[in-house]
């Protein structure tokens, strides 16, 4: 018998051997489908055992498997039994993994995980196949088996063996049974429907209680693996009296459909079974025969009345399908068995579960749209309907979910992004699934938006003016200029600069690359009275004086002499007055108290003294007033002979020096004599010609004493040209005053009897005749300092020749229309 038994067991591991062989020489064999790849292995391989080259496989890249974060996901598995190596590309084990306890008896055992790549996004997804090894024994549920067979029991009759159960599958399950050599039995191998083995023992001699009342036999389970696994159990036969009949079960296989989370104490379904026996014999029993532990947990077997019910919950993403052996047995231990299969319907108890896989944040402002910024994943472990899930965002912001590969979204902006008008965005997205009821759930998604140097600075005026006093310390504030820039930190700090102003170029923020703007500051200098008039005429240099002669038939306001005097200030303070504040006959001279003019004031006489001496002080409009003086000597006589001596008004000369000065004196007047002479002569025979002029003086003051951009102006004094004045003048007498003078820098002047004015525009004066004042009957503007059209003036062409001649001297026009009168010079 140990020979026999020798014998077997070789045939068969040279058997298992060579389909082990065959087997591994397939096992790492991987083929792509559609862009997945799936792999078969064995179980029970060490953690980071190679499975495959996934890598490879696939075509990827495997220097960009790092920078495009490959990973590996589950797909409805709790754990992830593989991970990639992305140094190499390779697909290894993370978890021990036992075929066994995932698939139990399913012939297929499957994970799937899937391979996700972003950068682009792609999904492949990874089939792993799980081979079984031969690593269970066949085992039987007892120790023992006991029987009872009745001495009655007739020569070939068959009697029903309890299976042994093999974890593994296939090959590896419980392939034969054998039993010890005996001779009232033999033992017969046989296949249910499902493909299972199971053994009887065929009785081949009848028994004898009397003879022998029991016996035991060892029953031998063997699997197909290489090398064989195999288990006992022993078989104890006690022989009885006559019990022919075995039970029976009203269906070899009972099936039911059983909705999953129904409430405990359920019945699932009552399993039946008939003896033909009585008493004793006919007592039928229920128990389960070879079923997993984990479904004794779920399910409860009424022994008496075959009745299952629910013991534990029942989850359909868990397991859908339970196949329970239920074994029958009478009171004399004969049995029959029957299956019950139990089909988990789905109920829709999942909620969707949302998953961020990948979220890019903060986002750039200048983010184009459709910029891909996060990966969502959606699952729902519930099936059909039930696992159908719809995305959405809740809120109206710029972005939305792209359905992508499978369960997977890409959530992407849809618009411009303006950090400074949002810098945050908290994004709502619900999953609902199709279920009924449907279930939802939702996930908060926060992104910040990184600023971009998108904003030049702004200035909070679009110009600034500024008014300074002349003569102010160095480093007096000026004015302040303010810019702001709403983008962030770096970018929003303004950094101020000054430029020329033919420059093109502007302030810069401190983003990078740099923005600008930049703004015009107008600075204004206001005039200070710093400066005391300057007299030009006389010329007061040294000790020297200037005599200046007045025929004795000079009448009342005739012009004898002028005094010029001019200030280096501006405006008002360079406005000047002139007054007499010393005269050797008080009443006979007049001065123009804006034009510097020395008149008689009534005809000379000839009581009159021959010498008259003048102090003009000359002072300006300035707060507070700056003046200077000058002495004017004046001789009452028609020609040089009537001339005294000179040194009374050269006291302070030595005589040596005085009999110098006379000589010169005398040749100087005699020269100025001559002169006047021609002068007058010319005077008269002009008008025998023309109408009579605004005044005839008796002296000409030499242009020479008058600076640069200065101009003398008829009746008004010596006035600087880049200023506008208005002249009020009298008509309908030979002489003519000044009435009025003011400049208007600072932007608007007084008109006498007109009001103030802006000074942006020149303006007409028309004036009434017949007495020494006249007033402001109509004022009219004209643009840019041109005479109008309709003007006219109601004298001859020489006079209007005058006043365009004055006109085109002058930086600055003094621009007065008269009516019947003329502005001479």
């Amino acid at each position: 018998m140990n020979n026999k038994w020798t014998r077997f067991f070789c045939a068969q591991r040279r058997m298992m051997q060579e389909g082990f062989f065959l087997f591994f020489s397939i096992l790492f064999v991987a083929h792509t489908t559609y862009g997945d790849v799936s792999y078969s292995f064995p179980e029970e391989m060490k953690r980071g055992s190679v499975i495959g080259n996934i890598a490879k496989d696939l075509g990827l890249n495997v220097n960009r498997l790092s920078s495009r974060k490959a990973r590996i996901d589950t797909e409805g598995n709790r754990k992830r039994y593989c991970d990639i190596n992305l140094n190499t590309g390779e697909l290894t084990v993370a978890e021990r993994i036992d075929r066994e306890g995932l698939c139990g008896k399913k012939a297929s055992c499957v994970l799937n995980q899937e391979l996700v790549l972003e950068n682009p996004l792609e999904l492949r997804r990874i089939s792993l196949l799980v081979q079984d090894i031969n690593d269970n024994n066949p085992f039987f549920g007892k120790g023992v088996i006991d029987m009872e067979i009745s001495e009655s029991a007739v020569k070939g009759k068959r009697f029903l063996l309890e299976e042994a159960n093999d974890a593994d599958i296939g090959q590896h399950s419980v392939q034969s049974y054998s039993i010890q050599d005996n001779e009232y039995f033999h033992l017969s191998v046989q296949s249910n429907s499902l493909g299972e083995k199971y053994a009887e023992i065929i009785l081949n001699k009848e028994l004898d209680r009397e003879q022998q009342k029991d016996l035991t036999l060892i029953l031998t389970a063997v699997d197909g693996g290489t090398p064989p696994r195999s288990g006992t159990v022993a078989i104890h036969v006690t022989v009885l009296d006559a019990n022919d009949n075995a039970p029976v079960f009203s269906q070899a296989v009972y099936k039911v459909s059983l909705p999953e989370n129904s409430p405990l104490d359920t019945v699932v379904v009552t399993v039946s079974a008939t003896d033909a026996d009585e008493g004793q014999n006919g007592d039928v029993t229920y128990e389960f025969s070879h079923v997993m532990e984990g479904f004794k947990q779920l399910f409860y077997l009424d022994r008496k009345t075959g009745v299952i019910s629910i013991k534990g919950p029942v989850d359909f993403e868990e397991e859908t399908t339970f196949n329970l052996r239920i074994i029958a047995k009478d009171g004399s231990g004969l049995t029959s068995y029957s299956n019950v299969i139990i089909s988990i319907s789905d109920i829709n108890d999942n909620s969707p579960i949302l998953i961020v896989k990948s979220l890019n944040s903060p986002i750039p402002e200048n983010a184009l749209p459709g910029t891909e910024v996060g990966i969502i994943n959606v699952q729902d472990r519930d099936s059909e309907n039930n696992g159908q899930v719809r995305c959405s965002i809740q809120q109206n912001v710029p972005f939305k979910l792209v359905p992508s590969i499978k369960n997977y979204y890409s959530l992407v902006t849809t618009g411009e992004l303006d950090r400074e008008l949002l810098s945050d965005y908290n994004i709502t997205i619900a999953a609902t699934d199709e279920g009924s009821p449907p279930l939802s759930s939702t996930k908060n998604i926060h992104l910040t938006v990184a600023d971009v140097n998108d904003n030049p600075p702004a200035f909070q005026e679009q110009s600034y003016r500024a008014h300074v006093q002349e003569n102010n310390k160095p480093g007096s504030s000026i004015c302040s200029v303010s810019a702001t820039d709403p983008d962030w930190r770096q970018n929003g700090t303004v950094v101020y600069s000054l430029l020329s102003s033919d420059v093109t170029g502007a302030q810069v923020d401190n983003g990078s690359p740099p923005l600008s703007s930049n703004v015009t500051v107008s600075v204004f200098i206001t005039d200070e009275n710093d400066n005391s008039p300057q007299i030009l005429y006389p010329s007061p240099e040294g000790n020297s004086f200037m005599t200046e002669m007045v025929p004795k038939a000079a009448q009342a306001r005739s012009l004898v002499s002028k005094v010029i005097a001019v200030d280096a200030d501006s405006g008002q303070n360079a406005w000047l007055s002139y007054h007499i504040i010393k005269a050797t006959d008080p009443g006979l001279f007049t001065i123009g108290i804006h034009s510097g003019e020395i008149r008689t004031q009534r005809d000379i006489s000839e009581s009159d003294s021959m010498k008259q001496n003048l102090i003009v002080s000359v002072r300006d409009n300035g707060q507070p007033s700056l003046s200077a003086t000058c002495a004017l000597y004046l001789l009452i006589s028609d020609n040089l002979a009537e001339v005294p001596e000179l040194k009374d008004m050269s006291r302070d000369e030595s005589s040596s020096k005085l009999t110098f000065y006379l000589i010169i004196a005398l040749v100087s007047v005699s020269t100025f004599f001559l002169t006047f002479i021609i002068i007058i002569l010319a005077v008269r025979f002009c008008r025998r010609r023309k109408p009579r002029l605004l005044f005839d003086g008796a002296v000409a003051i030499p242009s020479a004493y008058l600076p640069p951009n200065y101009a003398e102006v008829e009746g008004a004094g010596t006035l600087r040209s880049t200023y506008n004045y208005d002249a009020y003048l009298t008509t309908g007498s030979r002489t003519s005053d000044f009435k009025f003078v003011r400049s208007y820098n600072e932007g608007t002047l007084t008109v006498e009897g007109a009001g103030t004015l802006r000074s942006t525009y020149n303006y007409d004066a028309y004036l009434t005749t017949g007495s020494r004042t006249s007033d402001f009957k109509f004022v009219r503007s004209y643009n840019e300092g041109t005479l109008t059209a309709d003007l006219t003036l109601k004298n001859t062409q020489s006079s209007v020749d005058d006043l365009e001649g004055l006109d085109a001297e002058m930086s600055d026009s003094f621009q007065v229309g008269l009516n019947n009168s003329v502005f001479h010079r």
